[in-house]
């Protein structure tokens, strides 16, 4: 039952914060087009329930060289344009996957969706970490997210997936408020 309530509280919330946030998406797609006048969106393939893939959209916050999509880049890479290190400091950048949760892609909460190259790392858990939507933010991102290793966040989504509720969920989400206003060091486990 708490699947159905869940793609339900996903809409109605994404539906609501891009109404309430529009004009904050207006004024960085701006900002965006006056710093270097490139693309303003980033897209990307990514792996969504069941393995299937889908397109993850994104505010670009990179500038528009080549470089190797399963590479970490940090907010202090060359790469990072100067709004996009804040577009990435506050999470703001993610902003545009609330489209991906509209149509079903995402949920807010969730496992992070994986790049299709990276699959194979999951092994025999990429069944149980596929059984459910890819999200917004997850168990993960509020434990470390960047700073831990590829099996650290593949445990976190595991025990997501194995615990998944109402109360996970709620918890996630305000962790995540905490992660944006306090940076991802907040969330980052000694």
């Amino acid at each position: 039952m708490y699947p159905l309530i869940k793609r339900l509280l996903d809409f109605l919330l994404a539906a609501s914060a891009l109404l309430l946030l529009s004009p904050l998406l207006l004024l960085v797609v701006l900002i965006i087009k006056l710093h270097d006048n490139g693309s303003v969106f980033f897209s990307q393939q990514r792996v969504g329930r069941y393995g299937h893939p889908f397109t993850l959209f994104k505010f670009r916050t990179m500038t528009e060289q080549a470089r190797d999509a399963a590479q970490q880049v940090f907010q202090q890479s060359a790469d990072v344009t100067k709004p996009g290190y804040w577009l990435r400091r506050f999470k703001i950048d993610e902003l545009p996957q609330l489209f991906n949760v509209l149509t079903g892609d995402l949920s807010l909460i969730g496992p992070r969706p994986c790049l299709p190259q990276t699959l194979d790392e999951f092994g025999e858990d990429a069944a149980i970490r596929h059984s459910v939507r890819p999200g917004l933010t997850g168990l993960a991102q509020v434990n470390g997210n960047i700073h831990l290793s590829w099996q650290q966040r593949l445990a976190f989504d595991l025990t997501y997936v194995k615990q998944l509720s109402l109360m996970l969920d709620l918890k996630i989400l305000l962790r995540t408020v905490a992660v944006v206003m306090f940076g991802e060091q907040w969330g980052k486990k000694s």
